[in-house]
């Protein structure tokens, strides 16, 4: 099976459609629930596939630093190893390696650095982090970007873009010709259009499978994100799959799929879950909170999700006070529910010509707030 990219319904500039990889189709528009060491976190891999999902994302600069790139290979490759045979994308680890490593040395060739884990010493380049995604045996890979600490001035913006597109060509020469598997292009620029532009051009020029639009949701606020995002998906191939990375919140989605942006990945969902928080269609939850203490409702009475459907707000606020492991599994299965249930809302209300409706339907939802106390 070949790799293609089918858009089968448009409403505006929002797009439905699948992407098609010898693992599986995925759905689009899609969420990726971040698997950052070969583990959705508190979930099983047949539960996170239960919620909707098509396609996890893995983490280039964790998996290399433990337990290994070479040692999964030798295990027979990221799928078999963390028991998830459908697709798989990975990061490129620029953003990591500027987020946590120690001591970082940035070169035109790549970036030396000490681990978070132990302080070993390591070097990333464009061509040993598609190495790594080789031996992970990814699905989808990315290309070597930097990831410059905003804010920043457009001086240094640009510096980092445009050794990002030199990184993106190294990257592309090193992918080399590998059928069934995808690499996509990073477009960088902050919020500076014609920074945006002239990497959009960059990267068309070069020739990817797909495009990510990287270096949002990065402290920028929702307004200066969607204002990225008002331009930014137009400057890419119409018949190419569209990923905006690290994002996020159900209305950033929302917003961003208005725009015409087909693919997401966030830890929030997962992350919420581990700490008491749920998110759902009436907004954020915090069981922490002693108003749940005594109420016997569901969480949300439509989800049809197991913490919804076998438990009370009682017990959740219980098992999250008392730090039992439980409270982060059904946490975090509910949130990664709500999150598909959302991209098929917007998948069907796309490919119904009711986007308008629906996305009116989900702000109102979420303007009336939590259920009254009881």
């Amino acid at each position: 099976m070949t790799t293609a990219f089918h858009i089968a319904a448009r409403d505006g500039r929002a797009r439905t459609g699948t992407l098609t990889l010898p693992r599986g189709e995925i759905r689009t528009p899609a969420f990726m629930p971040v698997g950052t060491a070969a583990t959705v976190k508190a979930m099983l891999p047949g539960s996170v596939r239960a919620t909707g999902a098509d396609i996890l994302l893995g983490n280039t600069y964790h998996l290399m630093l433990r337990p290994g790139a070479e040692r999964v290979a030798r295990l027979g490759g990221l799928h078999r190893f963390m028991g998830w045979e459908r697709p798989i994308l990975t990061d490129s680890g620029g953003f990591q390696v500027m987020s946590l490593a120690a001591l970082r040395k940035l070169t035109e060739d790549g970036v030396s650095f000490k681990s978070h884990v132990d302080g070993s010493v390591h070097h990333l380049s464009p061509e040993r982090s598609m190495e790594i995604q080789r031996l992970l045996g990814s699905d989808i890979v990315m290309a070597f970007d930097e990831c410059p600490a905003l804010p920043a001035t457009d001086e240094a913006v640009a510096a980092s873009m445009r050794l990002s597109m030199r990184w993106a060509a190294r990257s592309r020469e090193a992918f080399g010709d590998r059928p069934g598997h995808m690499l996509f292009g990073i477009v960088q620029g902050g919020v500076t259009r014609a920074l945006r532009e002239e990497s959009a051009a960059a990267l068309t020029g070069i020739g990817f499978d797909g495009y990510a639009i990287g270096g949002l949701a990065v402290g920028e606020g929702q307004a200066a994100m969607l204002g990225v995002l008002d331009y930014a998906p137009g400057l890419l191939p119409e018949d190419r799959p569209r990923y905006l990375m690290g994002v996020g919140k159900p209305d950033d989605i929302v917003g961003a799929v208005l725009r015409g942006v087909d693919m997401f990945d966030c830890v929030l969902p997962t992350r919420s879950g581990r700490t008491g928080q749920a998110l759902t269609r009436r907004g954020a939850v915090n069981l922490r909170n002693a108003r749940h203490a005594d109420d016997p409702r569901p969480l949300d009475p439509d989800c049809g999700c197991p913490a919804c459907q076998g438990y009370s707000r009682a017990y959740l606020h219980h098992v999250v006070k008392a730090g039992e492991i439980i409270a982060a599994m059904l946490l975090t299965w509910h949130n990664l529910h709500y999150y598909q249930e959302l991209m098929a809302g917007l998948r069907a209300a796309i490919a119904e010509r009711r986007l308008t409706e629906f996305v009116a339907a989900f702000e109102d939802m979420r303007a009336a707030g939590d259920l009254p106390r009881l």
